[in-house]
């Protein structure tokens, strides 16, 4: 069964590694290899600035990390660069599509050129924030009653007449309500429940169905905070209760896996520690889902969603 994961962080280690080696590099948790094995069809490869660096240079790191993309990722053979939904439609075998995304709008400060200077080098996904303030509104780990800032509605403006996805994973409440009568697409990459795990990453039952009402969707993340509160490891089957919990609540068509490989170790769910265990998964929700429903989460859920995009 093919994979389509929404949120990987390749590139900030292929920006800092020396010798970077996207093949095989065993520091890397959805390298070349590792994603062939697990069946992964296509990867997005998030676009992240640490709030360590300088402002100045922010958005530096960013074309360095795009170069990194074009240098790396795209040179091994069967990568291909998704600048257009539909060429995901005529990937062949063997063939992994690779789509850029930004997490977070701290790199272009309130400069509207240089969000388009990214959004030309391909971008298709934007998060409008990391965890903190920025110039666009407020993160995940910002006072919760603070929303999206005036300079944030020029950008959505933007997002929405390029036909962007908006990533609402790091977005604060507020913000997130905001967002939703402004936006065009909306979805969040790698979030889970907060019912199940009261953090303030994941989404509320609220929020979740108003995100779907919208025609968005959830992806839920691996990283285990936001499975099991304040656990640094956890299993398949406390993810899997996310799954089933959000399934119930807004259907199976509207989940899928935003696995956060790359951004999030040395922390892991065992046996589900990078991409070439996506399968592990695929059986475990075999338990529990009729073989459409689990290929709704692993694949034809996004498919379905992007064909509905401009």
């Amino acid at each position: 069964m093919k994979i389509i994961d929404l949120h990987c962080d390749v590139l900030t280690k292929l920006a800092q590694f020396e010798n970077a080696n996207f093949r095989n590099d065993s520091r890397i948790y959805s390298n070349y290899e590792r994603l062939r094995e697990g069946n992964v069809k296509v990867q997005v490869f998030a676009i992240f600035i640490h709030p360590s660096i300088p402002k100045e240079q922010k958005f530096q790191e960013v074309m360095r990390q795009i170069e990194a993309f074009h240098k790396f990722v795209l040179k091994e053979p069967g990568m291909v660069h998704i600048t257009n939904w539909k060429q995901i439609d005529d990937l062949e075998d063997g063939q992994i599509g690779a789509v850029l995304s930004l997490e977070g709008c701290d790199a272009i400060d309130d400069d509207m050129e240089k969000l388009r200077v990214i959004l030309d080098a391909g971008v298709k996904i934007v998060g409008l924030t990391w965890n903190y303030e920025n110039k666009v509104g407020y993160g995940a780990s910002e006072d919760s009653t603070k929303g999206i800032k005036p300079f944030g509605k020029k950008v959505i403006e933007l997002l929405n007449d390029r036909d962007i996805i908006i990533d609402v994973a790091h977005l604060n409440e507020r913000g997130f309500y905001d967002l939703m009568p402004l936006a065009k697409y909306v979805i969040a990459s790698h979030c889970n429940s907060r019912t199940l795990c009261d953090h303030p990453r994941n989404l509320t039952d609220e929020q979740v169905k108003m995100l779907v009402e919208k025609g968005g969707r959830i992806h839920v993340v691996f990283y285990p905070p936001l499975i099991e509160k304040e656990k640094e490891t956890t299993t398949i089957e406390k993810l899997v209760e996310h799954i089933k919990y959000l399934s119930n609540l807004v259907g199976v068509e509207h989940i899928g896996f935003g696995s956060d490989f790359d951004g999030m170790d040395p922390l892991s769910v065992s046996n589900l520690s990078n991409a070439s265990e996506f399968p592990n998964i695929i059986k475990t929700l075999r338990n529990e889902f009729t073989k459409e429903e689990v290929k709704l989460f692993s694949e034809d859920g996004f498919l379905n969603y992007v064909k509905k995009l401009a």
